[in-house]
């Protein structure tokens, strides 16, 4: 009865919003903020209703917006951020007041990290509670404004098509990332006179290009055709600035190797021969001039200094945020500049100079090639050891060999995360989605979920494969419900190694806990031995895959690739001391203070 109440309330206040009569008629907060949305562009939202939003997820849904109900509000606020980052355009993440917000703290710190549009609304306790201890009251506006490039309350109902346009808008523009409105229960339920809320408020448009000072482009040409060991690095920036076609031809002209960030993979396809991804050390260490593009120099790229890269590396930055350049170095060539036109016009003059590496002649080239087939050997044997229980190098290997090419790869854990990477290939660029600059663990489903949407409305052939370590998995797993609720055909692969880190095995860890008292003994980074995770597809009359051998992978994911309306599970059991290959550096650069 409550939802049929609700959804005759909210249909007739559509109906208000589309009908034109003679007469003014009042239209309410929640259908004002839902017409909003949807002329400003917004297609999707992922949340959780509750006191004051039922009605506003209603009124979304009445406006033509898809809505997606979660289980955990930090997984909403991961899928909206993903589907930003897929689209270009800001997902929506919808709360309730006080702790609905605050568990979306950690995905608003995440996306603001991370660069990706993202619009957080929450339902706020009525202003007139406010100050006298009203439901959930807490300081919405003030808690978000650290995450946030805009938090703000409209002051009314016929002011919030104002805000929604600013909020989009900034998420969007410059470097991407978080707004928040905040939208007390008295704004939501208030009414204005339909004819004098501007529901019609300008859409300011995608803002043009930001192109290069010709200047620069001619020192960044100068400075690499000159170099003896240039490197290109291409970043996560590349991907969302849609660079992709401009940054292919750079490379191909030029021969230049060049390495992916993590979620740079897939701009120039992985598979590509100027790829140095499994020389990386080497390429950092040695390279003389690189080009960075849409790459920041944070820990992910042990912040551009000794003794991970040359004392004298001259580096050539081109960012779309001016505050990042000269950041962590001080770099020999600063350029404030869209990727893509940058790129195209490096391309020119470059191809004016005729200038291209010869891989067969340059001694740089066979210095990295070198490094490349020595470590390519080390993986090919571990990937060949069959020997159960398996090492990761052998499951990703079986994984890659069967999951479809052009599958988006979304993935999550420390080792399972790390060496999956050098392993599972992208060759479209915005084709992998993880823990990402912020390292943050728990993103995999939300991430999932936001990319099979996306799938389902714009690739529906192209599947989405999610590899989690079963320490990650932990953080968000009953998401799977909402992958079920939603038809959602997510292959979840859950490699298993019954901790974080590393675990151990049933004897050794019964062994280990009957020393005295067990949250002593216990240590702090196993789990629980051989979970049964895929059991939880039992829940909603489906069975899941337990997987101990090569042959077993390649069963389940030629069966989970044939089911295209629901979720899959595919938990493969490994060797709890499996290890990456040993690094010649710390993979995290160590402070020297």
């Amino acid at each position: 009865m409550l939802f049929r109440y609700l959804a005759q309330s909210t249909f007739k206040r559509s109906f208000h919003v589309s009908t034109k009569l003679n007469q003014a008629m009042g239209i309410d907060g929640s259908n004002i903020l839902a017409e909003s949305l949807k002329k400003q562009g917004v297609e999707y939202v992922f949340g959780i209703v509750g006191i004051p939003v039922i009605e506003t997820s209603l009124a979304f849904q009445a406006a033509g917006l898809k809505y997606v109900g979660m289980r955990n509000e930090q997984a909403a606020c991961y899928a909206a951020q993903a589907i930003g980052y897929l689209t270009g355009k800001p997902g929506v993440c919808l709360a309730v007041s006080g702790p609905g917000l605050l568990h979306c703290i950690g995905g608003m710190a995440n996306a603001q990290v991370n660069c990706w549009p993202l619009l957080v609304i929450a339902g706020s306790c009525p202003e007139d509670h406010e100050g006298i201890g009203g439901f959930q009251e807490w300081l919405q506006v003030e808690s978000s404004r650290m995450y946030c490039k805009y938090a703000a309350r409209p002051p009314s109902p016929r002011l919030i098509p104002l805000h929604v346009e600013k909020a989009v808008r900034l998420a969007s523009v410059g470097r991407p990332g978080v707004a928040y409105l905040d939208m007390p229960a008295t704004l939501l339920t208030a009414e204005a006179e339909e004819d004098k809320v501007p529901l019609d408020y300008y859409n300011a448009g995608p803002i043009k290009l930001a192109y290069p000072d010709p200047t620069l482009v001619d020192q960044a040409v100068d400075l690499l055709s000159k170099a003896e060991r240039p490197l290109i690095i291409v970043g996560k920036g590349a991907a969302y600035g849609r660079a992709e076609e401009a940054v292919r031809k750079l490379v191909e002209n030029t021969k230049i190797p060049f390495l992916p960030t993590p979620m740079g993979k897939g701009v120039v396809p992985d598979e590509s021969k100027q790829c140095v991804a499994s020389a990386r050390t080497q390429a950092l260490l040695k390279a003389d001039v690189i080009l960075l593009l849409g790459a920041r120099l944070n820990w992910m790229l042990h912040f551009g200094r000794p003794p991970r890269y040359s004392p004298d590396v001259k580096v050539i930055q081109v960012d779309i945020s001016p505050e990042e350049l000269h950041n962590s170095i001080k770099s020999e060539v600063a350029i404030y500049s869209d990727i893509k036109p940058f790129v195209e016009a490096l391309t020119r003059k470059l191809a004016e100079k005729k200038f291209t590496l010869q891989p067969a002649k340059n001694s740089w080239w066979q210095t990295l090639q070198e490094k490349q087939k020595k470590n390519a050997e080390f993986v090919e044997a571990q990937a060949n050891d069959k020997t159960v229980p398996l090492n990761y190098y052998a499951v990703f290997k079986a994984v890659q060999a069967n999951i479809p090419k052009d599958s988006i790869i979304v993935s999550e854990g420390a080792n399972t995360m790390d060496i999956g990477r050098g392993i599972l290939l992208n060759n479209q660029p915005r084709h992998r989605l993880d823990a990402g600059t912020f390292g943050t663990m728990g993103v995999g489903p939300g991430f999932a979920i936001a990319a099979a949407m996306w799938c389902r409305d714009y690739a529906p052939n192209k599947r989405v494969i999610c590899v989690e370590g079963d320490s990650a998995f932990g953080f968000s797993g009953m998401e799977i419900e909402t992958m079920f609720r939603y038809k959602l055909p997510v292959i979840i692969i859950i490699v298993n190694n019954n901790g974080i880190y590393s675990g151990f095995d049933k004897n050794t860890m019964q062994e280990i806990q009957s020393y005295g008292d067990v949250a002593q003994s216990t240590p702090p980074t196993a789990l629980s031995t051989e979970v049964r995770y895929e059991k939880m597809m039992e829940m909603f009359g489906e069975t899941g895959h337990l997987c101990r051998t090569v042959e077993e992978i390649e069963a389940a994911i030629k069966k989970a690739v044939k089911v295209v309306d629901k979720p899959s599970i595919i938990n493969i059991l490994i060797n709890p001391q499996s290890n990456r290959k040993p690094q010649t550096f710390n993979w995290l650069t160590e402070s020297k203070l």
